[in-house]
């Protein structure tokens, strides 16, 4: 005779809203207006205001909603909308169809991070039915896949508000731990523009592909040294900051000097591990030493830099009214950090608002082909925004 189920199942509704979330398939730098405008259209039929932050283009927008008097205090609950593609991903079900096989629930975004867009969805009209003694508000954002994109403008108009929230929870997976800080991160490609020629008359041009060489060697030893002389923390894996060369592509045949050449490139700081020291060093290296190089023969050579994300680190304290909240809702008797990068340091860094990481799923399922979520991470995660209400609600 078989054990029986022992697993805690979610709500109906939460199944509900997770279909319908993951039956849109918003991949990053897409529109996503689809899923912004049903959840839109839900939550203003409950009586939330709504208030949509396009990008420049109208095609995806970060949508904010608020139930709740108009005060100072409550929290935004917030999560990303967007989710990475499945090209050249061999799934064993439609990615964009949730799939129940067992105790997990599979599908693109059910735990990065649609599972838990799903659970504020289910909860929207109980949240909506309390007596709330401050708002509650639900964040959804676009881009953050790509480098945390979307949140700055929506982080920008909640600072226009007239009632600044107390508190920020961003539910991206993290097995309903609580976590206080990760790493930020700053992401960049270089174009190495030199001067072409014949490959037999290399002092005739100036070869891009060999000076962006150089610099990925230096990128390499930024790297090493911090590695080696710190700063550590050994709370974070691995233990330092970081810098990463991930693409290089220059040049168009082996006897022409090459003119052009690409770097795309990173570093992943240590949240106390100032981020304007290690931008200064790598733009200190490229103007005083690499380009000078560069141009002692022509002046039309150089190196520009398109930045493509700034996200900064996490670093929120122990001692915080939100660290102490959230521990104290998921009975958790420590707090964590990571290594990768969430829109928390955005609401922390820009709208000065204190933030912690803590929702349904495990990281470690994200992006991967058959992405799944486990059916008992969803129910707490209900259970956990039950126990939210009843600290926001009037005595």
């Amino acid at each position: 005779m078989s054990a029986a189920n022992t697993t805690a199942m979610p709500s109906a509704a939460t199944l509900d809203w997770l279909a319908k979330l993951i039956s849109h398939p918003s991949v990053s730098l897409t529109p996503n207006l689809a899923l912004i405008e049903q959840a839109q259209s839900y939550l203003e039929g409950l009586g939330y205001l709504c208030a949509v932050v396009f990008d420049e283009t109208r095609s995806k927008a970060n949508l904010y909603a608020t139930i709740g008097p108009a005060v100072d205090g409550g929290v935004i609950l917030s999560g990303h909308s967007d989710v990475v593609p499945v090209e050249g991903q061999n799934w064993a079900s439609d990615p964009f169809t949730t799939d129940i096989r067992g105790d997990k629930l599979y599908g693109r975004g059910a735990c990065d991070m649609k599972g838990f867009l799903a659970c504020l969805l289910a909860k929207a009209e109980t949240f909506k039915n309390a007596d709330l003694r401050v708002p509650i508000h639900l964040a959804f954002t676009y881009d953050e896949e790509v480098g945390c994109l979307g949140v700055p403008s929506l982080v920008e108009a909640i600072n226009a508000l007239p009632h600044k929230p107390a508190m920020c929870i961003v539910g991206e997976p993290t097995n309903m731990q609580v976590i206080t800080q990760h790493k930020g991160k700053y992401s960049a490609r270089a174009h190495f523009t030199g001067r072409s020629g014949h490959s037999s008359l290399p002092g005739e041009g100036v070869n891009a592909v060999e000076f962006a060489s150089e610099f990925v060697v230096f990128l390499r030893r930024l790297g090493q040294k911090f590695r080696n002389e710190g700063p550590h923390d050994d709370e974070f894996v691995p233990n330092h900051t970081t810098f990463h060369s991930g693409v290089i592509h220059g040049g168009t045949q082996l006897n022409i000097i090459p003119q052009n050449c690409y770097v795309d490139f990173e570093f992943r700081n240590l949240p106390n591990h100032d981020r304007n020291e290690l931008k200064g060093l790598i733009f200190d290296y490229l103007d005083n030493t690499l380009i000078p190089q560069m141009r002692e023969t022509y002046d039309d050579v150089g190196v520009e830099i398109e930045v493509v994300s700034d996200m900064p680190g996490l670093a929120t304290g122990d001692d915080e009214e939100v660290t102490k909240l959230v521990m104290e809702l998921t009975g958790a008797n420590t707090t964590g950090k990571v290594s990768f990068g969430t829109e928390a340091g955005v609401f922390s860094a820009m709208g000065d608002i204190p933030t912690v990481v803590c929702g349904p799923g495990s990281i470690e399922q994200a992006h991967k082909p058959d992405e799944f979520i486990e059916l008992d991470q969803l129910a707490r995660c209900e259970k956990f925004l039950d126990r939210l209400l009843s600290v926001l609600v009037r005595k």
